[in-house]
């Protein structure tokens, strides 16, 4: 019984997060989601950029908008940093693990395009670099943070959005940031190709 008490505490928490990013965050995805459809429509592109686990979902949210999420359509402009392992290990062995965004973003970003940057506690220096690279590069930043967000809470603007998910246990904040993604990715295709 012991296994599955331990099962339904891990539901429960994952739920009373979900719960209370809904509550806390739902003006704030669509605001997102509308941030990201402007982008699209003005025939920018999205970077994101994560570490870790926060990479995976950064992957993952890519692959949805290159792919398709429930339905068949065309692929979206989307780069995601963290998923070139080449670039990445160059960046790092001669610049510095900070800078693995950061030189990226200054060679692919342009005015106009969006930096999703993906982050449980907000603290990694490389996604606090790729935030002032977009700044310089007059991209705008979305950003899923968790805890107090870190640094990345600090260098972000008003005119930018910030989903903080106020949990220290990042793999409830991780949780929450998957659902955040798979609803962007349907709100960005349900406003790009209906329902």
């Amino acid at each position: 019984m012991e296994l599955e008490d331990r099962i339904v505490q891990q539901f429960h928490h994952s739920m009373e997060i979900n719960a209370q990013t809904i509550e806390q965050f739902t003006p704030m995805i669509a605001t997102a989601s509308t941030q990201i459809l402007q982008c699209l429509i003005s025939e920018q592109k999205i970077l994101c950029a994560g570490n870790g686990a926060s990479g995976s979902l950064a992957q993952h949210f890519g692959s949805l908008l290159i792919n398709r999420y429930r339905h068949e359509r065309p692929g979206l402009p989307i780069i995601t940093l963290n998923s070139d392992s080449i670039a990445m290990s160059a960046i790092a062995e001669d610049s510095g693990f900070a800078d693995i965004y950061s030189k990226q973003i200054r060679a692919f970003g342009m005015s106009g395009d969006i930096l999703l940057a993906v982050s449980a506690n907000g603290r990694s220096a490389n996604l606090v670099q790729a935030i002032q690279a977009a700044h310089d590069r007059e991209m705008t930043v979305i950003s899923l943070t968790g805890a107090d967000g870190g640094n990345m809470t600090a260098l972000m603007r008003p005119d930018e959005t910030e989903i903080c998910i106020a949990c220290d246990d990042e793999v409830l904040v991780h949780h929450a940031h998957l659902l955040i993604l798979h609803t962007l990715a349907d709100l960005i295709d349900f406003q790009l190709f209906g329902a």
